[in-house]
């Protein structure tokens, strides 16, 4: 007897704060064309995308936080990733160095997900204003 294939699927605060992550992506560089700006694949998922994945929670009726914060972890997930492959692979690092890489690579992951968090927030409100016009 041949089981049914199980198909996993992600709960919809992941799959809301991937598809903001995937769609923040091309406004990075048009932010990196303003003048002053300095805008890195983490950080503009981490606030970009939260925002997109909150409109897109309202918007279905769930909770716009929750994608946000999820957006924001992946943001800061992607961030320390990148900087540990572009900066941590270099040169040799001493111990002191390695301790507050640690210490800081910690702090973001804890700081990131707020961020998400925030935006996220931002953005279901802006979907529950416009919507009650």
């Amino acid at each position: 007897m041949v089981s049914p294939p199980r198909i996993h699927t992600l709960p919809p605060a992941w799959r809301f704060a991937l598809i903001g992550a995937l769609a923040s992506l091309p406004v990075i560089p048009i932010l990196n064309r303003l003048p002053n700006s300095e805008a890195t694949v983490g950080g503009g998922i981490m606030i970009i995308g939260a925002f997109i994945a909150g409109v897109l929670a309202a918007i279905c009726s769930l909770d716009p936080s929750a994608a946000g914060l999820r957006a924001g972890f992946i943001g800061g997930t992607l961030g320390l990733l990148i900087f540990i492959v572009t900066t941590g692979t270099t040169a040799t690092w001493s111990l002191s160095r390695v301790v507050f890489v640690v210490f800081a690579s910690g702090l973001v992951m804890g700081v990131a997900p707020l961020f998400g968090l925030g935006s996220g927030r931002v953005g279901g409100w802006v979907v529950n204003t416009v919507r009650s016009r």
